[in-house]
């Protein structure tokens, strides 16, 4: 059956192309969250305002991949136009100029986006890569954008931090969630130490989507079945983790608001932060359940 659009509940929400094509030129924002500047530049929805995802994230705390704060983050949305109520449409692609995309820019756009308190965020199933390919219109126009009076209102629920992880994530009705991909899951990525957080299940990220374009989801009769064979159930307190908490935003997006499950949280230290308390062990191999 296909998914009717705007598809979930809460702040963010999936629309389709068609969705987004019937609104060009209203009061909808469109945020091109293409990973290199010149992919943007080459082309992109006519009206879009780049915003690149590194924008969200700075070194503090000695750790290299943390939330920026609320306060640099506001002159950022300001100047794209973002406005807290109006409604942002996000998307990304593989990139024309610099085929560097991986599908989840828009996914940690999204998350950023609620997170700093936008209450109406939209992502673009496919994204970029579904809109050209069915043929509709591409701009190498600059628009006019902002400025907003975008204050931010931090969702603290949306996220767990290190010592409240500690103290829950063994608990029998905690489930920890590790979106990268297996090998690394099981052995050694470019971290100091090898494997993952003792527990954390691994369900790949890309598992979940289209395995032509990684911006758009499976249908849903194929995440569930995945989601079973994780013990993914709704009964659970389910924390998003992964390396940098990149990954985890497309899982944390899935299940807290497509799918409407009560408890789901990020861990948006992940396994960087896991590693950086030497005290903390990790394991190797495959997942325990």
């Amino acid at each position: 059956m296909d998914r009717e659009y705007p598809y979930g509940k809460g702040p963010v929400r999936l629309v389709s192309s068609g969705w987004l094509a019937e609104r060009l030129g209203g009061p909808v924002t469109i945020i091109d969250c293409q990973p290199n500047i010149h992919d943007y530049v080459q082309e992109h929805i006519p009206g879009a305002v780049y915003l690149n995802e590194g924008i969200f994230r700075c070194h503090s705390g000695g750790l290299p991949a943390c939330w920026s704060p609320p306060p640099a983050i506001e002159p950022f949305f300001r100047s794209a136009g973002i406005r807290t109520g109006s409604s942002v449409v996000v998307y990304t692609g593989v990139g024309a100029y610099k085929g560097w995309g991986d599908g989840l820019g828009q996914t940690m756009a999204a998350y950023s986006l609620a997170r700093y308190g936008c209450r109406d965020v939209l992502v673009l199933d496919g994204g970029l890569d579904k809109w050209k390919a069915e043929g509709r219109p591409l701009s190498a126009e600059y628009p006019e954008a902002g400025p907003s009076g975008f204050q931010a209102d931090l969702q603290t629920e949306f996220f767990i931090e290190y010592e409240e992880f500690k103290l829950i994530k063994d608990r029998s009705d905690v489930l920890v969630l590790d979106a990268r991909p297996p090998d690394v899951y099981e052995g050694q990525g470019p971290w100091s130490r090898p494997g993952h957080i003792p527990g954390a299940v691994n369900l790949p990220w890309a598992s979940l989507m289209n395995d032509k374009n990684k911006s758009m989801l499976k249908p849903d009769a194929e995440i569930r079945e995945l989601l079973r064979t994780r013990s993914v159930t709704p009964d659970k307190t389910i924390v998003c983790s992964c390396g940098t908490g990149r990954e985890a935003t497309n899982e944390f997006l899935l299940l807290r608001f497509y799918l409407g499950f009560p408890e789901v949280r990020i861990h948006e230290g992940a396994f960087t932060e896991w590693v950086s308390h030497p005290e903390n062990p990790t394991v190797t191999g495959k997942n325990p359940r």
